[in-house]
């Protein structure tokens, strides 16, 4: 495998981006689930409210990956953790390291957040991600099970009522 550099994805990076994710999801089986746009991704990494942050992963001047992580915080360690949303390495360019070094981008960024965990989910079929995760230390939690509300489903437990609660805060 040639030589290859992880770095912090830029707001020209939307376009490949977006590019990875559709493929991403086309190999989940997931493709109809794809509602991304090149303003709400750049909304979300790069814009004055941005909730996420990105590694992309390069050969040369081909784009090989991405990684998508943002920072969550668990209350039974204290502190704040990364939760890695999206890791993803084209087929031409696996088995050479670049996943390894895109988790090891963001657990460090995990460690210089003052992190204590650092969290992602994989899907149960794919077999070869599960093998690769545990084979770095990763401990499948099985006790948990991951849950979703989409937007509809969140308007839905509102009952169509925009703010039921009055939060302040971050989020």
């Amino acid at each position: 495998m040639n030589t290859f550099t992880v770095s912090p994805a830029t707001e020209s990076d939307v376009t490949e981006i977006i590019a990875m994710i559709r493929e991403l999801a086309e190999f989940e089986h997931l493709a109809q689930e794809v509602e991304i746009t090149a303003d709400s991704l750049r909304a979300g990494l790069f814009g004055d409210r941005a909730v996420a942050a990105a590694v992309l992963a390069r050969v040369g001047d081909t784009t090989a990956g991405y990684a998508i992580y943002y920072r969550t915080f668990s209350t039974f360690v204290g502190r704040p953790g990364i939760f890695l949303e999206d890791i993803y390495v084209r087929p031409a360019f696996r088995k050479g390291g670049i996943g390894r070094a895109m988790l090891e981008a963001v657990a460090q960024r995990s460690i210089d957040l003052g992190g204590g965990r650092f969290e992602w989910t994989a899907l149960r079929w794919n077999e070869n991600a599960l093998r690769f995760y545990r084979g770095l230390g990763a401990k499948v939690m099985d006790d948990w099970a991951p849950l979703r509300m989409s937007g509809g489903d969140v308007r839905e437990l509102l009952g169509g009522q925009r703010n039921r609660a009055n939060l302040t805060g971050p989020a």
